[in-house]
């Protein structure tokens, strides 16, 4: 097949970055199904063993379909993953007036528990310490969330602080999903809590 024919060269990144396709309702349809796809694929073996000719034979779609939408495997599983992405954010500013320490958002403690259903897809996607394609968009988006926040509050060094946070939640989710902190989600939750609170309140350095 000729680069030309290739449907990964000829429509896949265009079709992936083109915003008329985002919204698109017919085209949102087809990644609804290719991401439902995925997960359920992923519920039955790793994503290193899913294949896409498994993937679109589920989701009922065409091999060519796939690469419209996606450049390969890792690009729908990171927007399969893109809903785990919006709730750690929410839940990390799901908070009103002072922050209390001692009580994170309920929101903060129902993502922690929420996990387990796709955890070994997203271990796949998130490295320890916070790598991979999973925890490059988690940090871009929390760390983007974070900085406005704060500097629509006045808060000193929001560039700063905001990357700090970021990084630190990141880090510690990733390690969390990996075994290498051994907590209970509740308890995770208040630790992550305490330490972002403690991050947000630094003085001005």
């Amino acid at each position: 097949m000729s680069a030309a024919q290739d449907p990964r060269t000829e429509q896949g990144p265009r079709a992936a970055h083109d915003p008329g396709a985002a919204q698109d309702p017919r085209a949102e349809r087809t990644r609804a199904r290719l991401r439902r796809a995925l997960l359920e694929e992923c519920a039955e073996r790793p994503l290193a063993e899913v294949n896409v000719a498994a993937l679109v034979r589920r989701a009922g779609v065409g091999r060519a379909t796939f690469y419209v939408h996606y450049a390969d495997l890792e690009a729908l599983a990171v927007d399969a993953c893109a809903d785990i992405v919006r709730a750690a954010v929410d839940a990390l500013h799901a908070w009103r007036g002072v922050p209390d320490p001692a009580a994170p958002p309920p929101a903060l403690t129902g993502f922690f528990a929420e996990l387990a259903p796709h955890a070994a897809l997203y271990r796949a996607l998130l490295t320890p310490g916070g790598g991979g394609p999973l925890g490059l968009v988690l940090t871009r988006d929390l760390r983007e969330r974070s900085r406005t926040e704060r500097a629509l509050a006045g808060a000193p060094e929001p560039d700063l602080v905001a990357s700090a946070v970021a990084g630190t939640f990141t880090g510690v989710l990733a390690d969390w999903l990996h075994g290498r902190i051994e907590a209970e989600p509740e308890r995770i939750a208040h630790q992550v809590w305490r330490l972002l609170i403690s991050l947000h309140r630094t003085p001005q350095l």
